[in-house]
């Protein structure tokens, strides 16, 4: 694998302050998702995000990350990929992640590739036909990085991830854009040989590719992190931007 599978660390973190600004909707009349629009007169004209997030899902975070890429000129999307079973900040000890994986909340809602997949293609399909989208990027954090590099051939033109989790790297080899990473120092799901095996998947690939590789901060840290740390508030901020600069240069 190019990062290994989720686990505890894939849960913690902090709640972030704002007051989100975008809109709640279904995708296919069934999925939530959350849209936030460019203001008037600074939207990237047929040009749009699918944010697909981790396992927290939908919540105070990811809107207000979706809210600062709609102010950089981008439409997005943010898509509930876990089909309303997505899991609650810090989950307690003793939590059983891949049987919640594996089979969901209630034994019968499983978040793997053969559930996961039609809903990021429904994603796709209302951000080009509903929003009239003709150029698309996606970002996917820890969890949703993987269903980034699973969908380079349904209509992602330029990806970026940060700390993944549970890619393969026939997958990782299979996503024939420009890529970039944004990777933790400290982090046992993305570790030094994980990030150094994507490293050379990504060169071979041919594909424009970037790594930054962030000190002092662990897993989950472009989404959760304590912002109240100078260190982790930097390190939050340089990884949006580099997010954003990376569309700019690719997508736009």
């Amino acid at each position: 694998m190019a990062s290994n599978p989720p686990g505890k660390c894939c849960t913690i973190g902090v709640l972030h302050e704002g007051t989100p600004t975008g809109k709640h909707i279904k995708v296919a009349g069934k999925y939530d998702a959350y849209v936030a629009t460019p203001p008037e007169g600074k939207a990237h004209k047929d040009v749009g995000l699918l944010y697909i997030p981790d396992v927290i899902g939908l919540w105070q975070n990811s809107y207000l990350m979706a809210d600062q890429l709609a102010n950089s000129g981008y439409l997005t999307l943010i898509i509930d990929v876990f089909n309303g079973d997505a899991l609650q900040l810090n989950r307690p000890d003793g939590f059983d992640f891949m049987a919640w994986l594996t089979k969901g909340s209630d034994g019968n809602n499983p978040h793997t590739k053969e559930y996961v997949d039609p809903i990021v293609l429904e994603a796709i399909k209302t951000l080009k036909e509903e929003y009239g989208v003709k150029k698309l990027g996606a970002l996917g954090y820890c969890f949703g990085a993987k269903y980034v590099a699973r969908h380079g051939a349904s209509g992602i033109e330029v990806g970026f991830m940060a700390h993944p989790s549970f890619v393969d790297e026939e997958e990782l080899a299979s996503f024939k854009a420009p890529l970039s990473i944004a990777a933790a120092e400290t982090d046992t799901i993305f570790p030094a040989e994980k990030r150094h095996k994507s490293e050379v998947i990504l060169k071979d690939g041919g594909f424009p590719y970037q790594i930054n590789l962030y000190s002092g901060v662990v897993h989950g840290f472009a989404v959760r992190c304590d912002t109240s740390k100078k260190h982790e508030k930097y390190a939050k901020e340089q990884a949006f931007l580099q997010a954003v600069t990376w569309f700019d240069e690719h997508l736009l």
